[in-house]
């Protein structure tokens, strides 16, 4: 698969992980975030190009592929991630708090992504 069917499979495994939660179910989402989690790691073994990819859907219409897409590289390249968190956290709900979280934790030197 290459790094751009990855990166639209992350970004329609975060779509439907959010869509599950908002209707209350935990089993299909926790099976979307496998999927997207899988997929972060197969983009992670392409390198820059899978990084680039993420990164790519820092413009996606969806907030919350925006957010998780920063989220998984923020350690990484924390100059393109951190303004896509900003932004979102303005906002109110799920996604918005994730994003403070994530900057929350960057902030106080705590962050950390455990996929592997």
């Amino acid at each position: 698969m290459n790094v751009e069917s990855l990166a639209e499979e992350f970004a329609r495994n975060v779509a439907a992980q959010t869509d599950a939660i908002m209707r209350g179910d935990s089993k299909a989402g926790n099976k979307c975030a496998r999927r997207y989690t899988a997929a972060f790691k197969k983009l992670r073994d392409h390198g820059e190009a899978g990084r680039d990819a993420l990164a790519a859907l820092f413009a996606h219409p969806r907030m919350d592929v925006r957010v998780y897409a920063a989220v998984f590289l923020l350690s990484e390249r924390p100059e393109q991630a951190r303004p896509v968190l900003e932004e979102a956290a303005k906002g109110e709900g799920l996604i918005p708090f994730e994003a403070s979280q994530a900057l929350k934790h960057w902030n106080a030197g705590t962050w950390s992504l455990d996929v592997d």
